[in-house]
């Protein structure tokens, strides 16, 4: 039994409409092959008549009546049911031969009623009326058969259109049907979504076809939407563990502060230190609202095009003192010269380079080689900075880019563990892709734009 929202379905609607249009198609392509064949037909017979006139007076050729009295009295003989007439008479008007007794003597073709010829139809002939040696021959024939023929052929047209309209009709709920059950498939999906299950994915098929294309779109939307709550979950969770402990200590410096305040005590390095720690707390927060700011798309109003070539180079000779102060070689090395272009916001590209160069001189050791690579492939253009330090495990290469998160689950050493989470930010707003490798040892960290062809800023 159909359902009702069968009947209110797009696809059925649809198959409604089509059948219809297939019908009124069918009507009209069968009345207009009415009308050609009929016409065809009413050429034919006009065609017929005129031959068998001119062979039956090609009897008349020695100006004898008699073979011509013979003629159409064979003719005659041989037609049954009268659907063909022939009538033969002299100039006096006496019958001289046929299977009527009377006929219309005008000339040519005309359109004739049986009862004309003195039968007892109205049945309609085509006859030709013509002189034979002052005789006046007519020879006629039924349009019963063309009719027939006629009306066959837009009968038959108008059942084609009734039966494919039913085709239509039932190929549309087939359809109706299959789609609903997948709509509904999508549907249950969703109320499990909005009801807290963000992992429910919908089905694939794989066929390839629009709802599956759909289907697709909608389960890499629930992808990013289940990444973005659980980032949000476990930046909340991130934010309370690191934040509890610097404001604890933040809380156990002004409790001493205040202590020797009563007593009477100089507290100016207590103060200090609670300014200094209310400064990292205050840095992390601003770091959060910066990549929140960048993961909305701000910025994108300020982008030009930019050297890669020309960010990297000044941060290679800014860090280079840096790098050697602390037992390390920064190094550059690039392919593309000038053609290494790229839109984007050159303050942004340079914090994104910083802290990847920072990252590998705070957490390598001395003697640590730091390279940093430029080139243009195939309408790309790519950055690599690579360290031989202790790299990073394959199991920690997704992690390090979630807010808060560090390797060192002691948190023993400076750092708000938001620098590779501002990396990623900063080349998600640029529309480049970022990969960790192992540079085996030591860690390669590459950044991929889309290349431009524009100057040099």
């Amino acid at each position: 039994m159909l359902r009702s929202d069968t009947f209110k379905s797009t696809a059925f609607r649809l198959a409604l409409i089509f059948s219809g249009l297939f019908f009124v198609t069918f009507v009209v392509a069968g009345f207009l092959a009415y009308r050609i064949i009929s016409t065809d037909l009413h050429d034919r017979l006009d065609l017929t008549l005129n031959e068998t006139f001119d062979v039956i007076a090609s009897s008349y050729g020695d100006a004898d009546v008699e073979d011509l009295i013979g003629t159409v009295q064979t003719y005659a003989a041989a037609t049954r049911d009268h659907d063909r007439v022939f009538y033969l008479e002299d100039a006096s008007g006496q019958v001289l031969a046929g299977n009527v007794t009377t006929a219309p003597a005008d000339p040519g073709l005309s359109m004739i009623s049986g009862s004309a010829f003195g039968l007892d139809t109205d049945a309609r002939y085509r006859a030709f009326s013509g002189v034979i040696g002052g005789n006046t021959m007519v020879v006629g024939s039924s349009y019963e058969e063309t009719d027939e023929l006629g009306g066959l052929a837009l009968s038959s047209f108008a059942w084609a259109g009734v039966i494919a309209s039913a085709i239509a009709v039932a190929a549309g709920l087939i359809l109706a049907r299959a789609v609903r059950t997948r709509m509904n498939a999508i549907g249950g999906t969703m109320d499990r979504v909005g009801q807290g299950e963000l992992t429910a994915r919908i089905a694939l098929r794989g066929t390839g076809d629009d709802i599956d294309i759909l289907s697709g779109q909608v389960n890499a939307a629930l992808d990013r939407l289940s990444a973005l709550v659980e980032g949000m979950r476990q930046v909340s969770v991130d934010i309370a563990h690191d934040l509890k402990t610097p404001l604890n200590r933040l809380s156990i410096i002004i409790e001493g502060a205040l202590e020797k305040a009563e007593r009477g005590e100089l507290n100016s390095a207590e103060l200090v230190q609670a300014q200094n720690e209310a400064g990292r707390i205050n840095a992390t927060f601003e770091a959060l609202l910066r990549i929140a700011q960048l993961e909305s798309g701000a910025r994108r109003e300020r982008f030009t095009e930019v050297s890669l070539s020309s960010v990297l180079s000044t941060l290679a000779e800014a860090y280079e003192e840096v790098a050697i102060e602390n037992g390390q070689t920064l190094s550059l090395s690039t392919e593309t010269g000038d053609a290494a272009i790229v839109r984007g916001d050159r303050d942004l590209l340079t914090q994104l380079f910083a802290n990847l160069i920072e990252n590998a001189i705070r957490h390598a050791k001395g003697g640590t080689a730091i390279g940093m690579y430029v080139h243009r492939r195939n309408g790309t253009v790519s950055a690599r900075v690579v360290d031989d330090g202790p790299g990073i495990p394959k199991d920690e290469s997704e992690k390090v880019f979630r807010r808060l998160y560090r390797l060192e689950k002691s948190r023993s050493t400076e750092g708000t563990g938001l620098g590779l989470s501002m990396v990623k930010a900063i080349a998600d707003l640029h529309g480049a892709s970022i990969t960790l490798s192992s540079a085996n040892p030591g860690l390669a960290v590459t950044i991929t734009f889309p290349a431009t062809n524009g100057p040099k800023p």
